[in-house]
């Protein structure tokens, strides 16, 4: 049986300055040299992680438009068993992880020496940002149950 969820509130909509300035740090890290398919995926593991059902889908789709193959996606959620992804993938991947889960052991050193050898300084620190921003937008779409709507065309 399928659940009726109710949208309780529209953040975007009761402030639109929230919404402006979410558009700015999209902007910024869509500038960002860290590969558009790889802040996909980021966005879609945080994602699944925290159980937002909005962002997964609208990412999962995102991801799907940067040329990324369904396959690692469907694979996402077992990506440090799958060799799918690249050392660098999974660098940036358990980073964005261990920023999602802060509270519990924070960022190891041994996982922030790893995305070293892949990233430099600029790209770790997009990293930290658009692991802090969807983890953000997560927390909104979850407490405001937002869910996703066929041709909504706005995020969220």
């Amino acid at each position: 049986m399928i659940k009726s969820i109710k949208h309780r509130l529209d953040v975007w909509k009761e402030e639109p300055l929230y919404w402006e300035q979410i558009a700015a740090i999209d902007k910024r890290l869509n500038a960002s040299s860290v590969p558009g398919a790889l802040r996909e995926l980021i966005k879609v593991r945080v994602s699944q992680i925290n159980k937002c059902v909005f962002c997964i889908e609208y990412h999962t789709q995102e991801a799907l438009q940067q040329g990324e193959s369904s396959r690692r996606i469907f694979a996402l959620s077992a990506w440090e068993e799958s060799p799918l992804f690249s050392e660098s993938e999974k660098s940036a991947i358990r980073f964005a992880e261990e920023i999602t889960h802060i509270s519990v052991h924070g960022v190891s050193d041994k996982t922030y020496e790893k995305l070293k050898a892949h990233f430099n300084t600029k790209e770790i620190a997009d990293l930290i940002v658009l692991a802090c921003h969807i983890n953000f937008l997560n927390r909104v779409g979850i407490s405001t149950k937002t869910i996703p709507v066929k041709s909504s065309g706005r995020f969220p």
